[in-house]
C-alpha cells in the first residue's frame, strides 16, 4: 500500500510525509521534486519556458513512475488534483489518498508565495486556488486529516490509516 498525500501548495505534505516516512519505515518520495531531477530544471522554469499544460503533463508520467512501487510515502504538487486520471492511477497502484486539509488562513500566514509559480502574485491567489480546488481534494480522497496540530501527531493520524 502507497500513501498519496494531497492538498493545497502549504498544507504540509512535504514536511508531514517526511516524517510519516521516518516513523514508519516507508520510503518518501516528493513529486515536484522528483520532475525537477528528472527534468534538470525548476517547476517555475518549466512554468515559464514551456507551460503549465507542460508540467501537468511531467506530473501524469511521474504518478505512473512512483505508483509502480510499493509501500512508499508520495507527496504531491498541490495541483495534481487537476487531472482525475491522476487520482486513478494513484489508486491503481494500491494508493490510499489522503487530503490533509489545513486552513487557508494558516496557510497564508506560513508559505513564502514568491517561489510557487501559480501564487507568485501573493496570498489571494492562495484563496482563489484554494475555492477552486477545495472539492477536489474532498472528492478524490479516501481519508481526509486536519493539519490543526503538531506536524508529529498529523503524521501518525496518517500511518493509523495503514495499520
Amino acid at each position: 500500500m502507497n500513501i498519496v498525500l494531497i492538498g493545497m501548495p502549504g498544507c504540509g505534505k512535504t514536511f508531514i510525509g517526511k516524517i510519516a516516512s521516518e516513523k514508519s519505515g516507508m520510503a518518501f518520495y516528493d513529486m515536484d521534486l522528483e520532475i525537477e531531477k528528472s527534468e534538470g530544471r525548476s517547476i517555475s522554469e518549466m512554468f515559464k519556458t514551456d507551460g503549465e499544460e507542460y508540467f501537468r503533463n511531467k506530473e501524469t508520467e511521474m504518478i505512473e513512475k512512483l505508483s509502480k512501487m510499493d509501500n512508499i510515502i508520495i507527496s504531491t504538487g498541490g495541483g495534481v488534483i487537476k487531472n482525475k486520471r491522476n487520482i486513478e492511477i494513484a489508486k491503481s497502484g494500491g494508493g490510499v489518498i489522503v487530503f490533509i486539509n489545513r486552513s487557508v488562513e494558516d496557510i497564508a500566514n506560513d508559505v513564502e508565495t514568491a517561489h510557487r509559480p501559480l501564487l507568485a502574485n501573493g496570498t489571494q491567489e492562495l484563496y482563489k486556488l484554494y475555492n477552486e480546488r477545495i472539492w477536489l481534494y474532498t472528492e478524490y480522497s479516501d481519508v481526509e486529516v486536519k493539519n490543526d496540530t503538531d506536524a508529529n501527531e498529523v503524521a501518525d493520524r496518517i500511518l493509523e490509516i495503514k495499520n
